[in-house]
């Protein structure tokens, strides 16, 4: 069996469900398929509703926020008018703000807080992980499209994968955090790997640009594309705390989604692909 060794391991694990083009799908619960917190995955389907956004002509990666937001100029920090929606996708937005949805917001508008927030670096330059910029990305999406994040997605997204009536905990002004606090059981992320290894095609209907799918994880420095990490051997991963993980393998036309409860979330990664991909 393709997880068995895997399934002996002691990880933590609700659910595995591995895909692969040409083969049946093999799956293992250890628990019900209960919805569980996504963490930071949801920064993945943030990162895909802004590349449909883009593709509708509603915005383009490389707008600064403050066009889509131009109301927060005369509050934001020197410096910020440079920052893109692209450089607060892939945390080089060179802002000091640091927010992640486990914190509770005492800001009257999460957003004003962020954009007034001083920069440390040039934008583009270097890499620091937050929730700040997708939940501004969100914010911009809701401003350009007339929808929030997760109305946006409904018919573009979730609706064709069968993703139900997915919850999204909200900030206090009702928009969705974008950076984390979505609930998806593993089957229904399993969708969502495998619309990613497909480059965005979803029985034979195109849902996401393929174009835009490779940009998420096209290589650079900081090992960190839009919404995903790059991993070893070409693979990719949408990777949320405590083991909510979809690892992407393209060259061997493969995908591994897990979800579960672990401190040892680098144990689970290296099983994933010791154990399951690189035994493909």
């Amino acid at each position: 069996m393709a997880l068995s060794d895997f399934l002996r391991a002691d990880l933590g694990v609700y659910g595995v469900h591995l895909y692969r083009e040409g083969h049946e799908p093999v799956t293992h619960r250890f628990r019900s398929d209960d919805r569980v917190n996504l963490y930071s995955v949801a920064k993945t389907f943030t990162a895909v509703a802004a590349g449909l956004a883009q593709a509708e002509g509603r915005l383009s990666l490389d707008d600064p926020l403050l066009d889509h937001l131009p109301e927060l100029r005369p509050i934001a920090a020197d410096g910020f008018e440079r920052v893109t929606l692209r450089h607060l996708l892939d945390m080089t937005s060179g802002t000091s703000h640091r927010w992640f949805a486990n914190e509770r917001i005492e800001a009257a508008d999460l957003l004003r807080e962020i954009v007034a927030a001083p920069l440390v670096a040039a934008p583009g330059e270097t890499f620091a992980y937050t929730g700040s910029g997708p939940y501004a990305v969100g914010r911009a999406i809701a401003r350009a499209t007339g929808s929030d994040l997760r109305a946006y997605l409904l018919p573009r997204l979730f609706a064709p994968l069968d993703l139900h009536n997915p919850a999204w905990h909200t900030c206090p002004l009702g928009y969705p955090f974008a950076e984390s606090d979505l609930f998806l059981k593993t089957s229904e992320l399993a969708r969502f790997s495998q619309l990613l290894l497909q480059e965005g095609s979803w029985e034979g209907r195109r849902l996401i640009p393929a174009a835009y799918v490779r940009s998420m994880h096209a290589p650079n420095p900081h090992g960190y594309g839009l919404g995903v990490w790059l991993d070893r051997a070409g693979r990719y991963r949408a990777h949320g705390l405590y083991g909510q993980l979809a690892v992407i393998d393209p060259s061997q036309r493969a995908a591994v989604t897990v979800t579960a409860h672990t401190e040892k979330e680098e144990d689970l990664l290296d099983a994933i692909h010791t154990l399951i991909l690189d035994r493909l």
